[in-house]
């Protein structure tokens, strides 16, 4: 299965903000969104990713006023991305390696959907058991034996 594969079925929906927002505004919008993170965008452009765990590590526990801080100030700025021709296992490699669970979908220089860390279990769980049912099948069929 492909990333191309996984929107499809999952929609293309991007959720972002602006860098020049506040912190508080973007969790607010996470927490109204129920999402983990949010791609920080300037008119078409990724600049970055704020996540759950960019606030806790750059606002909370430095001490910092999130109605004061800038998105652009605490937002990772060296985004992993995939293309829509990249595998479902790929996400999942790279979401493991490099310890993230969100990542921008880009084709041809633009953004075109997100896949979260849940988007891809869904996906790898939903494989295997079609793979399963359909062995399951060819087993009791070519046994001649019922299920």
């Amino acid at each position: 299965m492909t990333v191309r594969d996984l929107l499809k079925n999952k929609g293309t929906e991007i959720y972002s903000v602006n860098p020049e927002e506040t912190v508080y505004d973007a969790i607010a919008k996470m927490a109204d969104l129920d999402v983990g993170a949010l791609l920080v965008m300037q008119d078409d452009e990724l600049e970055g990713i704020i996540s759950e765990r960019d606030y806790r590590n750059k606002v909370i526990l430095k001490g910092r006023a999130s109605k004061s801080t800038w998105v652009r100030e605490i937002m990772t700025d060296k985004v992993v991305c995939v293309e829509p021709s990249d595998s479902v296992n790929l996400c999942m490699q790279l979401m493991t390696d490099k310890r993230i669970r969100h990542l921008p979908v880009i084709d041809q220089n633009k953004v075109v959907g997100v896949v979260s860390i849940g988007d891809v279990v869904k996906s790898i769980i939903q494989n295997q058991k079609v793979e399963i049912d359909s062995l399951r099948d060819y087993i009791a069929g070519g046994s001649g034996y019922p299920a």
